[in-house]
């Protein structure tokens, strides 16, 4: 199994720039304001945790970062794994650059997004996120207690927001 000792951002534009080169050239949904940059990788539990923008979508990646505690999955199959902000489903998935991977999509299509800068914001907003805990007022406030000025925090809602 090929681990990361180092920052994989570059493997990870390199990976998603050959499948837009190769897959995804002339495939309708692309976002022609879009270029694949990988986005705030730093640890976490031992591994790689960052995201990537393409014009085609969104994803949170998970790359090994050593043998240790890494959960394989296999190809196009399904794991949840648990964050602050929740638990959320990542498939398993391989590239010659990377090796294994899991990702968790985002967005897709890019269509609502204007700019790289624009992508770029909500991706590192979607971290940040992503590895905070939900607030403890909105926990504890039922739903149907919710006034039109308390925002609805779900992970869903959360991620739908822009």
């Amino acid at each position: 199994m090929k681990f990361h000792t180092d920052d994989p951002a570059d493997a990870v534009e390199q990976a998603f720039f050959r499948i837009e080169r190769e897959q995804m050239a002339d495939v309708p949904i692309l976002n022609p304001a879009l270029a694949v940059e990988a986005i705030d990788f730093q640890r976490w539990q031992g591994h790689w945790l960052g995201i990537v923008v393409t014009p085609w979508c969104m994803s949170i990646l998970l790359l090994p970062g050593s043998t240790e505690n890494w959960a394989s999955t296999g190809e196009n199959k399904r794991r949840f794994v648990k964050f602050p902000a929740g638990d959320f489903a990542f498939l398993g998935g391989v590239e010659p650059e990377l090796g294994e991977y899991q990702s968790c999509p985002l967005f897709s299509p890019m269509d609502r997004f204007g700019s790289q800068s624009d992508a770029t914001q909500t991706a590192r907003a979607s971290l940040i996120g992503l590895l905070s805990a939900p607030p403890a007022a909105a926990e504890a406030t039922p739903k149907q207690e919710q006034t039109a000025d308390q925002p609805d925090l779900s992970r869903r809602r959360f991620f739908a927001l822009r």
